[in-house]
């Protein structure tokens, strides 16, 4: 990366994302040059990781010379921290939030404003390749927007522009896609463990739904008791789930579901 690409960067919050994204920028040959968290120890934590970083006190980037800070927080936090920051004027201010839109940022008088949104569920303890994680870039200004989208392409090879009300959607499928799903096999491998199974024992299953997921329409590859219309495999899954309630309601709305979307398959297919 030569010098005029190269960006001096700070932080506001070091979890999951900010781990992540702060590292593979200073690999890329960013200076990252602080961190800021409430908690003393994630911010030092994270600051250990980045050779150019210290560890901020207080919001306040003032008197720290920078291009851009990213202030990757829970989104409940995001307007009260976005209110307290401090930054110099022209300062390029972005938000990693998948679900809160642009104009979240508009009280930061002076600033450049824009939002720069890594599609991928993160975890501090298991490495990723941010090379591949998707990088959703917005902003309002041509400029920027063109920083952003080479600041982005300096980590990643998928880096695309996409508004706020877009990324709002894209989000909620995020969370079926990839919240949702591991949910569900959380209680799948709590029922293994109740039945003393291993649960390696799903590991093909998983792996050969979602390659068929992702290269099919999942709709129309859908499998199980509840598409094929087994009522009484439906009503023996749920006399042994009795002992988890939530779990048999769960069950019970997720089979009705299917159906009703195999329904609406079927109507298609008919008037075609």
């Amino acid at each position: 990366m030569n010098s005029v690409q190269k960006k001096r960067i700070a932080f506001v919050g070091a979890g999951n994302v900010a781990w992540h994204l702060a590292q593979a920028l200073a690999a890329a040959g960013h200076e990252v040059k602080g961190v800021y968290s409430r908690s003393r120890t994630s911010r030092e934590a994270l600051a250990s990781k980045l050779p150019q970083a210290q560890p901020i006190a207080t919001p306040d980037f003032k008197d720290l010379t920078l291009d851009v800070v990213f202030i990757s927080v829970p989104d409940a936090a995001l307007s009260e921290v976005a209110a307290t920051l401090m930054v110099t004027p022209g300062t390029v201010v972005v938000h990693t939030s998948g679900s809160q839109p642009l104009a979240l940022l508009q009280t930061l008088k002076g600033a450049r404003t824009g939002v720069l949104y890594p599609l991928q569920t993160f975890s501090k303890t298991k490495p990723l390749d941010m090379e591949q994680v998707p990088l959703l870039v917005e902003s309002q200004h041509e400029e920027t927007l063109q920083e952003l989208t080479i600041l982005a392409k300096s980590i990643s090879s998928q880096v695309h522009t996409v508004s706020s009300e877009d990324r709002k959607q894209l989000h909620l499928a995020a969370v079926f896609a990839c919240n949702f799903t591991n949910h569900l096999l959380g209680i799948s491998q709590q029922l293994l463990q109740e039945a003393n199974l291993p649960k390696r024992l799903l590991q093909p299953l998983i792996e050969e739904t979602v390659a068929k997921a992702t290269q099919q329409n999942p709709f129309a590859v859908q499998t199980g008791p509840a598409i094929r219309g087994d009522e009484n495999v439906l009503q023996a899954h749920l006399q042994l789930l009795q002992q988890h309630p939530a779990y048999a309601s769960l069950y019970q709305q997720l089979s009705r579901s299917i159906q009703a979307q195999a329904s609406i398959g079927d109507g298609k297919a008919k008037q075609g």
